[in-house]
């Protein structure tokens, strides 16, 4: 892996440039063979940053390289009914192609997990496809495993926007 110098900051809703990366970094995952889906107009993105700046639990987190946008994490922290404390799960986590293998996705996990250890939240979880092998090794070398049991990740629609 080739490091490379990175900066990793909370989304500031009041600035033009980290709401423009906000949306054009979720359309490039959008469009990425891992994520799926029509790429989002101009009034999605500004529904999207609009919603994350109004939502009482999110977590944002933009990573820049020599002042580029390159990366984002989008969290929610939310509550354990079983362990009775903070837990946070991690919705997106973006890195554009060109970046990819040098530490990017790592320091953005691990900002999060600062983030976690903070909220004295008692766990961190996620979703990630079945055949991302990359991710999923990633997400085993920052210490996520599977849970025991199992789980199944479903869903239903309800709502199509």
């Amino acid at each position: 892996m080739n490091s490379v110098d990175t900066k990793i900051i909370w989304c500031d809703y009041t600035n033009a440039d980290h709401l423009n990366a906000v949306g054009e970094l979720l359309n490039a995952y959008i469009a990425d063979e891992m994520g799926g889906g029509e790429p989002l107009t101009k009034l999605q993105q500004q529904r999207l940053t609009d919603g994350l700046g109004q939502h009482p639990a999110s977590i944002v987190l933009l990573a820049l390289v020599d002042e580029a946008f390159c990366g984002l994490l989008v969290a929610f922290e939310n509550f354990s009914t079983f362990k009775v404390s903070p837990m946070i799960n991690i919705h997106d986590l973006i890195v554009l192609p060109e970046y990819r293998g040098k530490g990017i996705g790592r320091r953005l996990l691990q900002a999060v997990v600062d983030i976690g250890e903070q909220k004295n939240c008692n766990r961190i979880t996620l979703e990630v496809r079945k055949d991302n092998l990359t991710a999923q090794q990633l997400y085993k070398n920052m210490g996520f495993a599977d849970t025991d049991p199992p789980m199944y990740y479903w869903r239903r629609d309800v709502v199509t926007l």
